[in-house]
């Protein structure tokens, strides 16, 4: 019988579980192809765009640029690390009132994009606003001259924001690790006299260290994404030194040169980021204690409900202010859900996003199959490459797919011309396909991850036993692997589909005229300061966006 299994061993690493394994390899490369090609072009543009712009952005906009980004990037990173350390730290290792509610709950800021948090705090904390309003009344105040209030369009309110709805990607990667590792090694810790702080500071935090890099990784990734917020903060980064030197400018080279700094920040987070999951793997694989039989630390007085109100703040900061003041505006505003202006952007976001989510997901399937059926330099390689576009700001990938795009559009209209004196005009540059292509290739690693998670639980006896049963490599695809990845499928689809729909950096850029998504129409809007008007629109995509938040809930509910 043991001989038996070590020829099926053999003859399933000759043929693989597949298709051949060359034919996949190629399909690989072409996969990476697509997400390399924009930062190819990128660069491209940048070098032979010509020098004119350079002096004019090396004096006034880089260094300016360049010193906010980091700054912004630097007090996120702190305040969401505090904020997610702490809530991580409290609802794994301590028992206190509505923990378990909490721990779920603290997941719910993920559902509301920057940018709409931006228009919620703005209502908010403006001099209009209730908060001031309600000063002015105890106080009797009558101008902004009477009192001092920090104001919410600096820095200060980007940092806001940002880490009120960012500090969940640290608060997981954290919780996760502190259910793993951190209460079994407190606990022995413990017992040797060490107390709460001690145990935290000395023992947890440096077993965490590994997650909270990861999560810092994320989080800066997203704030160099964001331009909605930043922008309706007036906040100048070079996210909007982007925007703006393309668009109110005119100077796509210039864009470009700016992007190329932008991509040096990408790659060096993404290298912190590896290096911190290489880490994580291997500090993983030293648990041996069981989670389950972990007793937590019972807080009483004070204490309790003091750690009930950390771990509340931010639920109330970074969802409940953003749902309610957007949802008290929509509710005044229910017309507007059959007016032609939404239906007509409601059906675009629909559009792009299930085709962003079909291209997405078929080649997320190539790539995991890829690396399912046989590890080789080339296709691990192509999965590297392919990972390396979710890093990149839209507004990077929306200049770097323009660029080749239009060149196509260029060459098959003067190839059509020439030929039969007709003019296709923009065929692809021009229209929607240019956002599906951006956001395949800034959403294909959430895609590929999702299914290369699936196909691990997949065993590979079931490969070997189809083949040995005399099914070829596409039936075994067919009829078994298939059926049993539906759930990773429509998972990795959903995904893929509601980050499109919330997606605005490389959509504003690259959308054509008159062509309005969801995003895009709540961004005109509050542009035009008409934020009540964009309530509809934005409760739409924040109801979309808590559907994954809700299934994250719903297993954290299930853990201890």
């Amino acid at each position: 019988m043991q001989s038996t299994s070590k020829s099926l061993r053999r003859r399933y690493a000759r043929t693989g579980t597949g298709l051949s394994h060359p034919l996949l390899a190629i399909w690989a490369v072409l996969a990476s192809a697509i997400v390399l090609m924009p930062m190819l072009a990128i660069g491209w543009l940048a070098v032979s765009g010509g020098s004119a712009d350079w002096p004019h952005l090396i004096e006034n906009v880089i260094p300016r640029a360049t010193g906010r980004t980091l700054l912004l990037v630097a007090l996120t990173g702190a305040a969401t690390a505090f904020i997610g350390i702490l809530t991580a730290w409290l609802v794994a290792s301590c028992e206190f009132p509505l923990r378990r509610f909490l721990s779920a709950a603290l997941v719910l800021p993920l559902a509301i994009p920057a940018y709409l948090a931006a228009y919620a705090f703005g209502e908010l904390l403006t001099f209009t606003g209730p908060v001031q309003g309600l000063i002015r009344l105890i106080f009797g105040f009558q101008t902004s001259r009477d009192y001092w209030f920090p104001d919410v369009r600096s820095l200060g309110g980007a940092v806001l924001v940002l880490s009120s709805v960012l500090y969940p990607y640290i608060y997981l990667a954290c919780r996760s690790m502190f259910l793993m590792q951190g209460r079994a090694a407190a606990d022995v810790a413990r017992t040797l006299g060490a107390g709460p702080l001690k145990v935290f500071f000395r023992i947890q935090i440096p077993m965490a260290r590994p997650a909270i890099m990861i999560g810092l990784t994320l989080v800066a990734m997203e704030t160099l994404n964001d331009i909605g917020a930043v922008e309706f903060l007036g906040v100048q980064t070079l996210t909007f030194s982007i925007f703006d030197t393309w668009l109110n400018r005119g100077s796509l080279a210039g864009a470009a040169q700016i992007a190329c700094i932008m991509l040096l920040f990408v790659v060096a987070l993404m290298m912190v980021e590896r290096a911190a999951r290489r880490r994580q793997r291997f500090s993983s694989q030293k648990t041996t204690a069981a989670v389950h039989d972990l007793a937590r630390l019972t807080l009483s007085g004070w204490k309790k409900w003091a750690a009930t109100t950390a771990c509340l703040l931010p639920v109330l900061s970074g969802f409940a202010v953003p749902f309610f003041i957007l949802g008290n505006y929509a509710l005044k505003r229910l017309d507007q859900f059959l007016a032609p202006r939404l239906l007509s952007a409601l059906l675009h976001s629909i559009l792009v996003s299930g085709l962003t989510a079909l291209v997405a997901v078929l080649l997320g399937f190539v790539l995991a199959y890829a690396a399912r059926t046989g590890r080789s330099r080339t296709t691990e390689a192509a999965g590297r490459l392919a990972s390396f576009g979710y890093g990149v700001p839209g507004t990077v990938l929306a200049i770097g797919v323009l660029f080749p795009l239009a060149a196509l559009d260029n060459a098959v209209d003067a190839q059509i011309r020439g030929t039969f004196g007709i003019s296709t005009g923009l065929l692809m540059s021009g229209t929607g396909f240019a956002i599906v292509y951006a956001c395949t290739v800034r959403f294909l690693t959430m895609a590929e991850g999702t299914l290369e998670a699936g196909f691990q639980k997949l065993s590979p006896h079931l490969d070997m036993a189809a083949r040995a049963l005399g099914r070829t490599s596409g039936q075994t695809l067919r009829t078994v692997l298939l059926p049993m990845m539906r759930p990773a499928v429509l998972t990795a689809a959903l995904l893929v589909f509601i980050e499109t729909m919330k997606e605005l950096s490389a959509t504003i850029m690259l959308r054509p005229f008159n062509f309005n998504t969801l995003a895009t129409l709540v961004y005109e809007d509050a542009s035009r300061a008409k934020v009540e008007d964009a309530s509809v629109a934005a409760m739409i995509i924040v109801i979309a966006g808590m559907i994954p938040v809700i299934l994250v809930s719903r297993s954290l509910e299930r853990r201890p």
